[in-house]
């Protein structure tokens, strides 16, 4: 077995444990974070009904015409997400970090959302 196949089976057993705990409804949607090397994304998901109500990531416009660092990116997505979400009329979610560990670019995106107004 390889190093990555390691990390890859060592996330998706993660992301599975959290993921018995975490489920998201109609007035309280899962918050979804996926980090790849270069971007990240976000998606506000009713698991009830099996739909992924709106998604935000890095690679949108009002984020890829600022050059600035991942970590910034991430806050810019979170502040997107909050915004979006109180628009649609959703103030509480619950927070999916994905496997991921809490820290850098999903801290940020985490801090960010809550300071746009979202909690959870």
């Amino acid at each position: 077995m390889s190093i990555s196949s390691n990390k890859e089976y060592r996330r998706s057993r993660i992301r599975m444990r959290i993921r018995k705990v975490v489920s998201g409804t109609a007035q309280r949607p899962r918050l979804s974070v996926f980090r790849s090397n270069r971007d990240i994304y976000v998606q506000l998901v009713d698991d009830m009904s099996g739909r992924t109500l709106f998604s935000v990531s890095s690679r949108q416009p009002e984020v890829v015409d600022q050059k600035t660092t991942k970590i910034e990116q991430a806050k810019q997505v979170g502040m997107l997400v909050a915004k979006k979400a109180l628009e649609s009329g959703i103030s509480e979610c619950v927070f999916d970090r994905g496997g991921y560990l809490y820290h850098g670019r999903v801290k940020s995106l985490a801090e960010a959302a809550r300071e746009g107004g979202l909690k959870f």
